[in-house]
């Protein structure tokens, strides 16, 4: 006879049957509102918001441009045609959305490049709305940069614009013969990132820079293109409503990759200029795995190899450059693509980069500061308030046997050894129930695992040494401030604080033996406590901010 499932295990099989329906919306061209989905299932709410970003870019990655099945609903019209002012003579790109021609214009016989909404009339009303967008936001951008639009409109259902024909190549193109030298490279990256400055100054955010819109013309001047995923910071954000992962994995930043629309601004794109440049000394993006979600998960929790790693001659400056566009959290990049762009000025001019500062304070600001990986502690603020308490209760009982006379070291064993136990696993157990464990969680929780099993032995080697009881004790503080250095490392700088505390404590509980499970209770209280809250407060406030998108 089979045994039941777990509620756990319950809960997990819903929510696969709840994401396979969602799956089978998305291939059917349905937009899916992240944040309507949630309020429909409330019990699935943060496992959702964590996993549906990732499983759109697996649906997308599936309904790729090389695929065969698209190429036959969507084929190319019969070439030469005529349409209206415009003769369409050869196709030169197509994506997922649109389908490019050079042509030429019979008033003048200008050649111009023509962009069709790929499925013209059976498009989707999100990807009608991405093509008028995609225009609009052109047209208002004047820069010697950015491919400039002529004029838009309709032939057989099918939406166009008319833009300037670049001869010459993507830069795609040009990279895959290897990566650029450092003055070519500062030079077409300058005048990238002073063009995007110009948009974001505009209003218009592209949130998909890569080198495939990136074009290159026979004088090696770059140009920008392809703003079918521009945001017109101004405007109702109805576009963007699916929730959907927007950008290319390689080269879109980890707020993008995360699904946080809210905070894709311009540092967003900023980031984006990174990975180009970090592509174009190196050769390779800085994130490139087997599958589109692979890449997704290599953005949000690893940090990219320094460039000379890849490229030993790689210039030091260009890398310092690139590797503060790269940094997770936004506030450490260039505030600007045009401070990125007077950066490169710099370099051509053989100046010194802001990207090389190192200032007191900032490096000081920078080591206390949290990491990407930071926003799993959401996670563990509500139960590192209840581990607060029960070690507070456990060190003030077990002083205060001590101090009534309780000397039989088995006794302290057992309660630490067994009442720890238990309290870890209720922990863990509970955490799961909260959604997906990620990687970091699962080596924190091995590190405070092995701290435990450090202070459930003390005892028993206490005994073995023939030591007056909890005579070791400070040794269990110690132990707890290598668990907060290791999470100062791995999560957030101000853990060094209590790092520092606890090492100290250690010191006073050496000085005072009587009381020192009193003053380690008091001190882990605070430890864990405080931050416990902090992040208990930030996962309420972000899940209340969520509900109203």
């Amino acid at each position: 006879m089979l045994d039941p499932a777990s509620p756990s295990e319950e809960r997990d099989q819903e929510l696969a049957i709840l994401l396979t329906s969602i799956a089978d919306r998305v291939a059917a061209g349905e937009a899916i509102d992240t944040a309507e989905v949630c309020r429909e299932h409330p019990e699935f709410a943060e496992d959702l918001r964590d996993l549906m970003g990732t499983m759109i870019v697996t649906q997308a990655a599936g309904e790729s441009p090389s695929d065969p099945g698209t190429e036959t609903r969507y084929a190319a019209l019969e070439l030469p045609h005529e349409m209206e002012n415009f003769v369409l003579e050869e196709e030169i790109g197509r994506g997922g959305m649109g389908i490019v021609y050079r042509a030429y214009r019979k008033s003048d016989g200008r050649a111009v490049a023509v962009k069709m909404l790929l499925k013209g009339e059976f498009a989707s009303e999100i990807e009608k709305q991405r093509f008028d967008a995609e225009a609009s936001a052109a047209m208002r951008l004047k820069h010697r940069n950015i491919i400039p639009i002529y004029e838009l409109g309709e032939h057989k259902g099918r939406a166009f614009f008319v833009m300037k024909y670049i001869e010459g190549e993507t830069l795609t193109q040009r990279l895959s013969r290897g990566p650029m030298t450092a003055p070519e490279t500062a030079r077409l990256m300058s005048r990238i990132s002073e063009a995007m400055g110009y948009a974001h100054e505009q209003g218009v955010l592209h949130r998909d820079l890569k080198p495939s819109n990136v074009m290159l013309d026979t004088n090696n001047e770059p140009y920008i293109a392809d703003f079918g995923l521009a945001k017109q910071t101004s405007n109702d954000p109805t576009i963007t409503r699916s929730g959907a992962i927007l950008g290319t994995p390689s080269y879109m930043a980890p707020e993008q990759a995360a699904g946080r629309r809210g905070q894709v601004g311009v540092t967003s794109d900023v980031y984006s200029l990174g990975a180009i440049l970090y592509h174009m000394l190196t050769g390779r993006p800085p994130f490139q795995a087997a599958t589109p979600v692979d890449t997704v998960l290599l953005v949000l929790e690893q940090d990219p190899l320094p460039p000379r790693a890849l490229n030993q001659r790689v210039n030091r400056d260009l890398e310092m450059i690139a590797l503060r566009c790269l940094q997770k959290p936004q506030d450490l990049r260039y505030d600007s693509a045009n401070k990125m762009a007077e950066d490169l000025t710099r370099f051509l001019n053989d100046e010194s980069v802001s990207a090389r500062e190192g200032r007191l304070m900032k490096v000081l600001s920078n080591v206390f500061r949290e990491t990407h990986h930071a926003s799993v502690l959401e996670n563990w603020g509500l139960l590192w308030i209840w581990h607060s308490v029960v070690l507070l209760i456990a060190c003030v009982g077990t002083n205060l046997m001590y101090w009534a006379g309780v000397t039989d070291r088995t006794v302290f064993s057992v309660i630490w050894s067994v009442g720890f136990g238990a309290w870890g696993v209720v922990f863990w157990l509970y955490r799961r129930q909260m959604g997906p464990v990620t990687f970091i969680e699962r080596q924190i929780a091995h590190v405070w695992g092995a701290s435990l099993m450090c202070v459930f032995l003390l005892f028993p080697f206490e005994g073995y040494l023939e030591l007056e009881l909890f005579r070791l004790a400070p040794v269990m503080c110690m132990v707890a401030a290598m668990v907060f250095l290791i999470k100062g490392g791995c999560l957030s700088g101000s853990f060094y604080i209590q790092t520092m505390a606890l090492f100290l404590t250690a010191f006073v509980m050496g000085m005072f033996p009587d009381f020192a499970l009193l003053l380690f209770g008091i001190v882990s209280f605070g430890c864990f406590f405080f931050p416990g809250v902090k992040y208990h407060r930030q996962r309420l406030k972000n899940s209340v901010a969520d509900r109203l998108i």
